[in-house]
């Protein structure tokens, strides 16, 4: 989703200097070169503040301009009475709403805000208007909208300086509920509450507070089909969650699955059956892997309906005649969709939809459609309809004519190596051209966020550009606490065994050091989040086998950041890295934070960070940043005084996109 416009007027400018020159004398051509060589350098977005990052040349902005104008365009909502949809898609420099009318149809541009717009859903009853969410500079205090399809303002629904959680619609679209938490009190040592609230989409101004709730962790928000109950999710870990339902009427709530037992369990996409006596829920309840299930609510007896499918069933959608259920498995990081009758529990054959990672999946109100989104490695997100009844598969949306064939990108290879203690470890290699790039390539290591994330070979966008131009293999790992994986192996990275993941890089790179078209003395390693905190420890753990790392709003300490990031997120991240306030715990990360063993980084470092970011505060980046600078190692700067948690304006994320190319030439040694 995150793309924008190109950089070619500066190189068109550049170029008509040059042809202007050819056409003077000598004088007015000296002068002339003069101006073109101040116009050389790319001028840097006005937000950005950089620290020894080179400056960007105009000619390598506009060589990688046609790797940066992909737009991913993915599914938001079916229109309740015509088969239509909004959808997301990059206008200008950021990510807008717009509406199709039909497969192929025109998109028509419905918000164009300078901040990005999160999703949007039609009011589901007639459809005269939608409710989007969107925050501003990246602070990811989103705040729900209603605007009408017919045009005009859009009129706050959420108070503001709240930040939304969860919105859900009741069926007939009379009432909403939302689900805020206080924000801007980073630092804070004091608990926080989640306010549900029953609102009129068209009268805001009187909201109905329903209950107060202890935490952060709430979200899966469901009304009944009939409008008088909310299920919803109570969520602790990526490990340890439970369902609850609440009363509408009055805000009683109970819990409905089991709390301190033998075995944690976690709970997702929970749904209600028609007739609202039971739940469509996946529950890893005496599984490694969510598995599809049905609870009756009168019993709480819980049926699993894929006993046979030992992978993690993902997104879930229960058909509006509650005949159907479509779900998504995440078969070894591909997805692959999945059909199924509530009369018998039995699957019934589903199209086979291309490789790829698919998202959003959702039912048109004739229970006979499915939307979705799907992206592979050689195509961007589009947004796809399945006919269940006839089995067709049709495309809504096409990109618009590119510069550069995406069918041509390489297609990642499933690779698995031994880790020091005998398991093995998977990831996906995306590998340079051996035809144009022979011998072996340099490698750029890229470790996901999370940490309880993983990663799927959909498609790479700008990134394309450092395999296909430059010739650098890239490879994806899925290290130990990934999902994807099972209960067990999500686990193994917890508290005390943090580092155990860090130690999965290092048996990459003794496999790296066995390919022979890989060079294991031109290896860099970069990550976003918790991948940026796993770049820190892997440049202070091996920096002797590594040239260069990069860390994009990465954790450099995990005392500092549980400290410091915003209190609705605090204790659920105590959960996955540990309590600081326990003094082994706080030992034990002090011992091993990438800031108090900064003298280990050796080699170059490039730190990108956003200002806003209400998860892993600037803080983090500032102080390794001073703190590896004072050991005299190379240390680029990049801080963006309108982002937050990543880059999400593309002006701003495609400067840091070249910076990165400049950095991976200097110090991999390509030309």
């Amino acid at each position: 989703m995150h793309s924008g416009y190109r950089t070619r007027p500066l190189g068109f400018v550049i170029l008509s200097a040059l042809l202007s020159a050819a056409a003077t004398g000598p004088a007015q051509a000296v002068a002339q070169e003069a101006a073109v060589a101040q116009e050389a350098a790319l001028a840097p977005p006005p937000a950005l503040v950089l620290e020894n990052v080179p400056a960007v040349s105009a000619s390598l902005a506009t060589q990688v301009a046609k790797f940066t104008e992909f737009k991913p365009t993915t599914f938001a909502s079916w229109h309740p009475t015509r088969q239509e949809m909004i959808l997301v898609r990059r206008y200008k420099n950021t990510p807008q709403l717009y509406r199709i009318a039909r497969p192929g149809a025109p998109l028509e541009l419905l918000t164009d805000y300078p901040e990005p717009v999160r999703g949007a859903s039609f009011e589901p009853s007639q459809g005269k208007f939608f409710v989007f969410n969107k925050d501003s500079g990246g602070n990811e205090v989103f705040r729900s909208y209603r605007r009408d399809l017919a045009g005009g303002e859009a009129v706050p629904l959420t108070p503001d300086g709240q930040r939304v959680q969860n919105v859900a619609w009741s069926e007939n679209g009379r009432q909403m509920v939302t689900v805020t938490v206080p924000v801007n009190r980073q630092g804070s040592g004091d608990s926080i509450n989640s306010t549900l609230s029953i609102i009129d989409p068209l009268k805001p101004e009187a909201p109905r507070k329903l209950a107060e709730l202890a935490g952060g962790g709430w979200d899966g928000f469901s009304f009944s089909p009939n409008g008088a109950e909310l299920v919803y999710l109570e969520y602790v870990s990526a490990n340890e969650s439970y369902l609850w339902l609440m009363d509408v009427a009055s805000g009683k709530a109970r819990r409905i699955t089991d709390k301190n037992g033998a075995e944690t369990v976690a709970y997702r996409s929970a749904r209600f059956s028609r007739n609202g006596r039971g739940l469509y829920t996946v529950s890893d309840r005496g599984s490694e892997f969510g598995r599809l299930t049905y609870i009756d609510l009168a019993t709480r007896k819980n049926t699993v309906l894929t006993p046979d499918i030992n992978w993690d069933v993902e997104s879930v959608d229960v058909s509006h005649d509650g005949k159907m259920i479509a779900f998504v498995v995440n078969e070894d990081g591909n997805s692959v969709l999945r059909l199924m009758r509530t009369g018998d529990h039995r699957l019934v054959p589903a199209p086979k939809l291309p490789l790829g990672s698919i998202r959003g999946v959702e039912w048109n109100k004739d229970s006979r459609n499915l939307g979705l989104s799907l992206s592979s490695a050689t195509s961007p997100s589009e947004v796809y309809s399945v006919d269940i009844k006839t089995n067709a598969v049709t495309r809504w949306t096409t990109h618009e004519p590119m510069e550069i064939d995406a069918t041509k990108f390489v297609e990642p290879s499933l690779e698995r190596w031994k880790s020091f203690d005998g398991r093995m470890i998977s990831g996906f290699a995306y590998r340079a051209p051996a035809a144009r790039f022979p011998g072996k390539r340099p490698v750029l290591i890229n470790i996901h966020g999370g940490p309880e994330s993983q990663f799927q070979p959909g498609f790479q966008g700008r990134s394309n550009y450092l395999t296909d131009e430059m010739g650098i293999t890239q490879i994806y790992p899925n290290v130990r606490g990934s999902s994807g994986y099972g209960k067990t192996f999500l686990k193994l990275d917890n508290g005390l065994l943090r580092e155990d993941s860090v130690k999965d890089i290092g048996a990459l790179l003794d496999w790296i050091a066995t390919q022979p078209d890989m060079d294991a003395a031109r290896v860099a390693v970069a990550g976003g989040s918790y991948g940026g905190y796993m770049s820190l420890a892997v440049a202070t753990n091996y920096s002797d086998r590594i040239a260069a790392s990069i860390d994009v709003v990465g954790i450099s300490n995990f005392v500092t950041f549980l400290e410091k990031t915003e209190s609705y997120r605090r204790d659920l991240r105590r959960v996955e890295y540990g309590d600081e306030r326990e003094p082994a715990m706080r030992q034990f990360m002090e011992k091993i934070a990438p800031l108090n063993n900064a003298a280990r980084i050796k080699k170059p470092l490039f730190v990108v960070q956003g200002k806003n970011d209400p998860r892993v505060p600037y803080q983090e980046a500032d102080q390794i940043v001073a703190t590896v600078k004072k050991g005299g190692t190379p240390v680029w700067y990049m801080m963006a005084n309108d982002e937050g948690h990543g880059f999400g304006k593309k002006v701003n994320a495609d400067y840091q996109f070249y910076s990165t190319i400049g950095f991976l030439k200097t110090y991999l040694g390509l030309k």
